[in-house]
């Protein structure tokens, strides 16, 4: 089994690499569960079945550029998606041989400039993901 550096993964939206990432975190992928244990079940064991997929969000982590045109309240940007409230295509392309792309629509939820002191200009992104994504 092969090992990566994760060194070089993109956050895309559409076919524009968002710049200045950090950090990728998720999709937080799960499966709700549904207690089905009833008095005859087996042992005393509890039974669940599987329901919903859920998709989960994506957190990044950016070196903020006010004037970035994938960060600005502008259109191409994070704070621009928030604001409108669409859901977007955006995609996570790992740095595997050969590269991986996990593509989804996803709404921009959060985004949360910091500037401290003693720092550099950063800022928080999410995004969460509506229906089904690929995984591929």
């Amino acid at each position: 089994m092969a090992k990566y550096s994760a060194f070089g993964a993109k956050l895309m939206r559409g076919a524009v690499e968002v710049a200045q990432v950090q950090n990728i975190a998720g999709p937080g992928l799960a499966l709700d569960t549904e207690d089905v244990t009833s008095h005859d079940s087996t042992g005393g064991w509890e039974e669940v079945v599987g329901t919903i997929l859920r998709s989960g969000e994506v957190s990044l982590d950016l070196v903020y550029d006010p004037n970035g045109a994938t960060h600005k309240n502008a259109a191409g940007g994070l704070i621009a998606d928030l604001v409108a409230r669409t859901a977007v295509a955006y995609s996570i392309v790992f740095p595997s041989s050969p590269a991986v792309t996990w593509s989804f629509n996803a709404l921009v939820t959060g985004f949360e400039p910091e500037a401290a002191h003693d720092g550099s200009l950063k800022a928080t992104a999410k995004l969460k993901i509506t229906g089904q994504p690929t995984l591929a």
